[in-house]
């Protein structure tokens, strides 16, 4: 078992204590922050060895990156989550990593299905109508025998990233995985509805970008904007949000106290007509002209 123990150089008063306990090949760590501890383990994060030694230089790392997350985050659980993503980064900087091409490509994949596996990337404001379009797509295309997938931003934080919360850098993080997940489902020939607010368009473009690699050439993100007004989807409120924003009682709620960032350039734009949202019948016959029309229903 190892300790280490780091303070405030400018106060001289305690802050954290880490402690890593190794019992064969299973490690465990433990922040203590005065009278509070957390087990890293249980946020979910895969604990790198070099991370945990007693060289000095990782030490000091340490030591650094925890005085500053101390000082920054009033609770050990949110020090806690900040550095998991910290971790994470560190760990997929690794070089020691080679692609394995596979005998049965996306081409045989997309043949077999008769479709081309692409993104549909569902963005906009709380009660947009972002999941009834991607439940009704979902079914129109599944009536014209084609293969899709929806991936719910509120169904996905029940597994996927259930150990994720709503600050700008979980965010971030919560949309890069939905944007690796989706280009699988896009590799595997299969038509991705990915249905999520998705707030911030540097995280938006750079879904974009993973599927521009040259590995995935043939994958492509399609866009579609659910452009209501805010009045409209506040109207709506079918989940309650935007009562509890508004009285102060959800913090960093999109659209009343944190931005939502319009996208520039979308393939689609959902919105009102005189006054009137379209159906959900029409928004995904919308999509599905669309797919059809650029070769995506048929390999």
């Amino acid at each position: 078992m190892r300790c280490y123990r780091f303070t405030d150089p400018e106060k001289n008063k305690f802050q954290i204590t880490i402690t890593v306990t190794t019992i064969g090949s299973s490690k465990t760590v433990t922040i203590r922050k005065k009278k509070t501890s957390i087990n890293l383990n249980t946020l979910g994060v895969n604990l790198n060895d070099s991370l945990f030694t007693t060289t000095t230089t990782t030490t000091t790392t340490l030591s650094y990156y925890f005085f500053l997350i101390s000082i920054g985050f009033k609770s050990i659980k949110q020090c806690c989550n900040f550095y998991k993503v910290l971790v994470m980064s560190v760990m997929g900087n690794s070089t020691n990593l080679f692609w394995h091409e596979n005998t049965v490509g996306k081409a045989e994949r997309q043949k077999l299905i008769n479709q081309q596996g692409c993104v549909v990337w569902i963005t906009g404001l709380s009660g947009s109508g972002k999941s009834t379009l991607a439940c009704s797509l979902n079914s129109e295309l599944y009536s014209r025998g084609k293969l899709s997938y929806v991936l719910d931003g509120d169904n996905l934080r029940h597994g996927l990233n259930k150990n994720l919360g709503f600050s700008p850098e979980d965010r971030t993080e919560n949309i890069r995985r939905v944007g690796e997940v989706a280009k699988l489902f896009a590799d595997a020939g299969l038509i991705c509805i990915a249905s999520l607010i998705s707030p911030y368009r540097k995280d938006r473009d750079a879904c974009r970008a993973m599927l521009s690699d040259a590995n995935f050439i043939e994958a492509m993100l399609l866009s579609v904007f659910m452009n209501m007004p805010l009045e409209v989807c506040e109207a709506r409120d079918c989940k309650g949000l935007y009562k509890l924003a508004r009285a102060g009682k959800i913090k960093g709620f999109t659209g009343i106290d944190d931005p939502y960032e319009p996208p520039l350039n979308c393939e689609i734009m959902i919105e009102q007509k005189d006054g009137v949202c379209p159906t959900p019948c029409d928004m995904a016959g919308q999509v599905v002209s669309y797919l059809d029309e650029n070769g995506f229903l048929h390999a």
